[in-house]
């Protein structure tokens, strides 16, 4: 399994456009075949930022996701809802039950 946390700082002013489309795109990919999870997280502790956490079943789940209608459509958008480019980090993992 791969997970993405993608660490997203907003423009105050576009906050509520980067929620509508951010809902949008959260709701689109969990119901992609190789989505495992996709949640929108805002943080307690620095206004106006936001990481997204996405888990895929693998690489070829990601690269599909990437190139799907509504992760492009939110990529178009991105510029105008972020003062810098989001920064991403990515994990390989699987589930631990305890």
């Amino acid at each position: 399994m791969l997970i993405i946390h993608a660490h997203l700082q907003v423009l105050p002013a576009q906050e509520e456009a980067f929620l509508t489309a951010a809902k949008a795109l959260v709701a689109a990919s969990k119901a992609e075949a190789g989505n495992v999870g996709y949640t929108l997280l805002k943080s307690t502790e620095h206004e106006h930022h936001y990481t997204m956490v996405e888990k895929w079943k693998d690489a070829a789940a990601v690269a599909a996701h990437n190139a799907s209608a509504h992760f492009q459509a939110f990529v178009k958008q991105a510029p105008s809802f972020f003062p810098a480019p989001m920064e991403l980090e990515v994990f390989a993992g699987e589930p631990v039950k305890l």
